[in-house]
């Protein structure tokens, strides 16, 4: 089962029934926002690099820097075992983000196989990788590989999202959540992009993972 993925719309929407029927207060959610966007990604090296290269900073900034490596063609394995590390700061990475590039490129991931991978194992092959956190593996799972039980139990909007459909008083930690919501599995990925949804709604905007 901690392979299974979710490919399409129709297969998510079943996903999504079957969690009502454990979690009956997912229903208005889902009156609310309907079937969410599965966002896919090709995932792979550049996906990470560039999820990477992002933490901490804004979308405009992200994107900025990003454009720039690609630009200086800096966005491949090779490319940055050639480089520099004067070369890779003068495209806008920090000291830290060039040393998480180089860990990820001396890593050397070998992306095909995390397809035949368990959850666990892809998490703990991903963060091996240093500056690749919890939160980076479950979207990688979620949205590079489609696995179909992944709750982002690491990311804040799930937890603000959880605190309110479950009546919590106070925000939930990360163990904490995996263990209130053991009930949703194997439909934990469709619950993950309901409750982002969730978090959008109470907050009156487009949702996206923080």
């Amino acid at each position: 089962m901690s392979r299974q993925t979710i490919e399409t719309a129709k297969e998510l929407k079943e996903h999504i029934i079957e969690l009502i029927a454990l979690e009956p207060r997912f229903a208005s959610v889902y009156e609310q926002v309907g079937v969410p966007n599965l966002r896919h990604n090709a995932g792979g090296f550049q996906q990470l690099m560039r999820a990477m290269v992002g933490q901490q900073l804004s979308v405009a900034a992200a994107a900025s820097i990003w454009q720039r490596l690609i630009d200086a063609g800096l966005t491949a394995p090779q490319a940055i075992r050639e480089a520099t590390d004067d070369t890779l700061r003068a495209q806008g990475l920090s000291k830290q983000k060039i040393r998480y590039t180089r860990s990820l490129v001396e890593h050397d991931i070998d992306f095909a196989a995390l397809e035949a991978m368990t959850n666990q194992d892809v998490a703990k092959t991903l963060t091996a990788v240093t500056g690749i956190g919890n939160w980076t593996a479950e979207m990688y799972l979620l949205f590079s590989l489609k696995r179909a039980d992944i709750l982002a139990v690491d990311d804040l909007a799930i937890k603000v999202a959880a605190m309110h459909l479950l009546g919590l008083t106070e925000r939930p930690t990360p163990k904490q959540l995996k263990n209130l919501t053991q009930d949703w599995s194997p439909h934990l990925s469709a619950a993950s992009l309901l409750l982002w949804e969730h978090y959008g709604f109470l907050r009156n905007k487009t949702a996206v993972p923080l």
